[in-house]
């Protein structure tokens, strides 16, 4: 078998669509396309899908170390070059998958997790009653807001929650992508008395409403420095706190065994970090308790499941990032089924916007709280027939 052509596609994600000369396709997706950040991974892709014509798919370790060692900035290249690498990986493991006619999870060393535990992820935007009405997310501000959401979100069968109190609007500032623009609400150095106390009541209205039955992942975006990022981590320690998510930028490792020295909380990053490398010292260091790589960013299946398995030497749990299209989910379900230390899935509230329902062939989401992995032959998702048409931008590379 070998690799015949590449199409890549622009729409509301980044996907890539890997097909062979025996008529079997893959999907892949690069993780890149949410933020601010649209065209570098698309473009990357391209490049890359290039210098696979004429491989075999099989060959998923070969590919990727051609990626990562002959095309000079595969090697530490950063988010966008890992990106582009994951799209083709992905796609060429589900091509392994539709070929043997098996699920991927079953090529990765099958089932050790039959269900998979689920959240309800950033609940700053809303939930299902707060963003069906419009199809859109808003932001939140008041602590009642949040306690309304968290009810809503346990509703659905959720038993843990993961909220951003810091990446938080305005009663006069709902809009979401304003807030994109601004990074949100955050300062540097000592944290100002009423904002600090902001974030924690946000926080502790999500308590009330959940009990001691929930769990509450407190997510940061990055947004602080070292010295904030322990003040808020201390002050929300009464509120028994599942993981503390990304508190500061993941650029200097050393600077997480500081806000853990200054606050009891478990640390949680990954999200940022490309590759197996950019782990390792968190890894040595063990300032983490939940690693978070992005199936999307961090090179594809093959490099994730390497990362996972590096962190289950050191006793370090793994929640993958999940903030992308229907392909991202599908490919991350098929590694956390597999791996001993999964902890949790993030399904993100973006899942249940339109967008997301429509660009992918099946709509999967949890019951009761909880996945099931798809049985499908590869990853178990495609795109769908009108996400490939109505993409903005389509390149096929032969």
């Amino acid at each position: 078998m070998k690799i015949t052509s590449v199409d890549c596609y622009l729409g509301d994600f980044i996907t890539v669509k890997v097909n062979t000369d025996e008529g079997i396709s893959g999907f892949g997706e690069a993780g890149l396309a949410y933020g601010n950040c649209w065209e570098a991974a698309y473009g990357q892709c391209q490049d890359f899908a290039k210098l696979v014509i004429g491989y075999d798919p099989f060959d998923t370790e070969k590919i990727w170390e051609h990626l990562h060692r002959h095309t000079f900035w595969g090697m530490n290249g950063g988010i966008v070059v890992s990106a582009a690498m994951a799209a083709i990986d992905t796609a060429c493991w589900d091509i392994k998958g539709k070929a043997l006619n098996l699920p991927v999870y079953k090529l990765l060393g099958g089932k050790t997790n039959d269900k998979l535990r689920a959240y309800a992820s950033q609940l700053q935007f809303g939930w299902r009653t707060l963003i069906q009405g419009d199809d859109k997310m808003h932001v939140l501000s008041k602590p009642e807001d949040y306690y309304t959401v968290v009810k809503d979100a346990m509703k659905d069968g959720y038993t843990a929650v993961k909220i951003d109190p810091v990446f938080a609007g305005s009663e006069d500032e709902p809009d979401v992508a304003a807030l994109f623009a601004t990074q949100g609400q955050h300062q540097r150095g000592a944290w100002r008395y009423h904002d600090l106390k902001k974030s924690v009541d946000r926080i502790a209205a999500a308590r009330e409403a959940g009990g001691d039955d929930l769990d509450i992942i407190v997510e940061i975006h990055s947004l602080l420095d070292t010295n904030t990022a322990s003040e808020l981590g201390k002050a929300l320690e009464p509120l028994h706190i599942m993981y503390y998510e990304e508190p500061t930028m993941p650029d200097n490792p050393s600077l997480f065994r500081v806000i853990k020295s200054n606050c009891n909380l478990p640390l949680a990053t990954g999200e940022r970090s490309s590759t197996r490398w950019q782990f390792r010292q968190f890894f040595e260091d063990r300032t983490l308790s939940i690693i978070q790589p992005d199936l999307c960013n961090t090179g594809g299946i093959t490099e994730t499941k390497k990362i996972c398995d590096m962190a289950q030497v050191y006793d370090i749990g793994v929640q993958i990032h999940v903030c992308g299209g229907p392909i991202a989910t599908a490919a991350a379900l098929q590694v956390e089924t597999v791996i001993p230390n999964f902890v949790i899935h993030e399904e993100h509230n973006a899942n249940l916007l339109t967008k997301f329902k429509n660009a992918g062939k099946y709509f999967y989401e949890p019951k009761d709280g909880y996945y099931t992995v798809p049985e499908l032959p590869g990853i178990g998702q495609e795109m769908s027939e009108a996400a490939m048409k109505n993409a903005r931008k389509h390149v096929t590379i032969e």
